[in-house]
This record gives structure tokens, sequence and C-alpha cells, in this order.
């Protein structure tokens, strides 16, 4: 009788609930950082982990056109202003500028 008891006794040691939580949080937090990883190979971010500078376009030609920028540890923002009537800050397109194979970039006058 006393060999059932431990059996017994040892079994429901052995079904701990709280174990079974921590297991549930593992599984989530790696499933988190695999979502993580699957956006920024989807999107094509790969730049903004690696150290070398970059520039990022988003809605080009739009008006809410953002450019992103990464010098060294700074990352800056550039948005067109709301209000540039009251500024006096206008523009017009001047031209275009075209970048060949090698490195090189020619300025076209419009």
């Amino acid at each position: 009788m006393r060999r059932t008891n431990r059996l017994i006794k040892n079994s429901a040691d052995d079904h701990d609930p709280v174990s079974m939580l921590t297991n549930l949080f593992d599984v989530a937090m790696v499933f988190a950082v695999a979502l993580m990883v699957a956006m920024v190979v989807k999107f094509n971010m790969t730049e903004i982990f690696s150290k070398e500078d970059y520039t990022i376009v988003k809605n080009p030609g739009k008006d809410n056109m953002e450019i992103i920028t990464k010098e060294g540890q700074t990352i800056n923002r550039y948005k067109p202003s709301e209000n540039q009537e009251s500024t006096g800050k206008k523009g017009r397109k001047v031209g275009v500028a075209y970048e060949l194979e090698n490195g090189e970039i020619i300025y076209v006058p419009e």
C-alpha cells in the first residue's frame, strides 16, 4: 500500500500547472520574433539593421511623402511642411537627376 501512495504522490508533484504556462510563454516569444523577422523581410527593411548609412523615400511624389535617412546612429525623418504658403517656401521642379551604373549622377534641367 505504501508503494501506491508513493506513485500517486510523485505523479501529483510532476503535474505542475505553472510549468505549462512557462512553456506557453516560450512559444509566444518564438512566434513574436518569427513574426517580426517575417515583416522585415516582407517589406525589404533589412537596411535598418545594417551599419551602413541609408535613405528611404516613402510615398514618393505624393503629398504625404517622407524621407528617412540614417547617418551613423541617428535616424532623421523629413516631411513636407503643412503650411508652405505662410512660410513663403515654395518650390518647383527644375530638372531630373539620373544615377549611372558607375555611380556618376547626371542632372538634366527642364
